[in-house]
């Protein structure tokens, strides 16, 4: 055992003992969270405007502060983009991370010195409850790659901007620079493609041991490597026994990335976002990722089903119950107040409070009233291809409402690796899982409203062709599970 492995297994252990302190009392290290942010931002405008020196709990709170998103916060935002201070947060945050908006063109999202460790440290510590857990520690001693946004950054009024991603390769700590891969000139190329052949000569013959990021693209890394070196991944990184990944799940693609790796590897799932870093997997033997309770961030809940009703209840953590699907708001150490970032959450443990993300609340079919979610497709889906060859690259689901001939159904998108020996019995068994998966859908089908998902096969490349022809191919960018409309599908390059 080497000195950095020894010294890791110590820190991992210190870092546990420290997460099930607060992870042991939930309330009150939430309403610990909440008074300090209050009390941190009762001078600034927004602090003002919502009487914050009236707040004394959770109650008042949601009495004073409406749930906003980004287009309801942008007046605030604007003020501090414009180099104003005091404005959502004290002072000025040290940058803005830079994501495209939906009808504001790019949406930028304040990151403050009091915001910024807890992206770091939360990585950090996801890393460290596998070490304690498993006592595997030897993959320190190897090379790390972060699949990533280029780390160049721009100004506006003084404040440093660019993708997250980009700016948390500023942060990477001393102990791992020399451990970590790409190089930084590769890091800063920005054409996705260019970017990625690059990275596989700099990496091909270097001792990989823990590879992140997001699994679409790194299945498209994964592909390369093995083109170029002309046998598994597994093969290539014979010390490679780490997958680190977030923002979609991974599920879909593991079968895909086994075969391409060449045997199983374990895997670490984190819930990192620009507005903050809600959760990790901090257990190999237990599903969901834990919610992290006290990093600087106070977590509101509304039901999904009551979210677009008028003044829907706002749940706190005492309040969740297992297996709700609950639109997940936060308030934030960077200057989001009531904040709905988009994403829809259940718990599945509340000893620790331990959640899944369950998809997006914009993202979803309910063109017949069934309101399927992320969830419930990428479950069927993993239940329709267990046990068989059948391996995925990549899909999305849409309704067709008004098909030339018979009743109106949901089209399945589907770029296959291996494909189906028999595409209607491979049909016929993801209806099924379907239907399993949603009481209303089943309903629609037995009612004769909808008739049996239709799969339709895309092209090989063709979700990466739709990326790169809206210009999103690479980085944090992802394919959404599932739309209400026709608009990404009528796109895409089908057989």
């Amino acid at each position: 055992m080497s000195i950095k492995s020894f010294a890791a297994k110590l820190f991992a252990k210190k870092i546990y003992k420290e997460t099930q302190l607060w992870s042991n009392d939930p309330i009150a290290t939430q309403r610990k969270v909440l008074l300090q942010l209050i009390q941190d931002a009762k001078q600034t405008q927004f602090g003002i405007d919502h009487h914050f020196d009236q707040i004394a709990n959770e109650n008042d709170f949601a009495k004073q502060v409406p749930v906003r998103d980004y287009e309801a916060l942008k007046p605030y935002v604007d003020k501090v983009v414009k180099g104003e201070k005091n404005i959502l947060w004290k002072g000025k945050p040290l940058y803005f991370a830079k994501t495209s908006g939906t009808t504001s063109g790019a949406k930028y999202i304040p990151l403050t010195k009091e915001s910024m460790p807890y992206h770091i440290e939360a990585a950090r510590n996801a890393i460290l409850h596998y070490i304690h857990e498993t006592g595997n520690a030897d993959f320190v001693d190897g090379k790390m790659i972060f699949l990533q946004g280029s780390p160049i950054l721009e100004e506006k009024n003084g404040i440093k901007l660019g993708r997250l991603s980009g700016i948390v390769a500023h942060f990477v700590p001393k102990y791992l620079q020399k451990n970590r891969m790409p190089s930084w000139e590769t890091n800063c190329i920005e054409d996705w493609e260019t970017k990625v052949n690059a990275i596989v000569e700099e990496t091909i013959n270097e001792n990989m041991a823990v590879i992140s990021g997001i699994p679409s693209w790194v299945q498209m890394y994964f592909e390369k490597l093995h083109q170029k070196g002309g046998k598994p991944v597994g093969e290539i990184f014979k010390n490679f026994n780490l997958f680190i990944y977030g923002g979609v799940n991974y599920e879909p693609y593991r079968a895909k990335f086994e075969n391409l790796i060449g045997r199983k590897v374990d895997s670490i799932e984190l819930f990192p976002a620009s507005e903050g870093f809600f959760a990790y997997q901090d257990s190999q033997k237990d599903k969901g990722m834990l919610l992290l309770l006290n990093s600087g961030i106070f977590y509101e809940f509304i039901k999904s089903d009551e979210f677009y009703t008028e003044n829907p209840k706002r749940y706190t953590i005492g309040e969740v119950e297992l297996g709700v699907n609950y639109v997940l708001i936060i308030s934030t150490n960077a200057g989001l107040w009531g904040y709905n970032i988009g994403d829809t959450v259940q718990f599945i443990s509340l000893k620790p409070y331990r959640i899944i993300v369950s998809g997006r609340i914009k993202h979803y079919i309910s063109a017949f009233g069934e309101h399927v979610i992320g969830k419930e497709v990428e479950s069927a889906l993993q239940e329709a291809i267990i046990g068989t060859n059948i391996r995925i690259n990549e899909f999305t689901v849409a309704p067709q409402i008004t098909p030339a001939v018979g009743l109106p159904y949901h089209e399945w998108f589907i770029e296959f690796e291996n494909e189906p020996e028999d595409s209607v019995s491979f049909a016929e068994v993801l209806d099924n899982a379907m239907r399993k998966q949603n009481m209303y859908y089943d309903d629609l089908i037995v009612g004769k409203v909808l008739r049996k998902v239709v799969i339709t096969k895309v092209a090989k490349n063709g979700f990466q062709d739709y990326m790169k022809s809206i210009g999103k191919l690479g980085g944090q960018n992802k394919i959404p599970r599932l739309s209400n409309d026709r608009n990404i599908v009528d796109l895409l390059k089908r057989e």
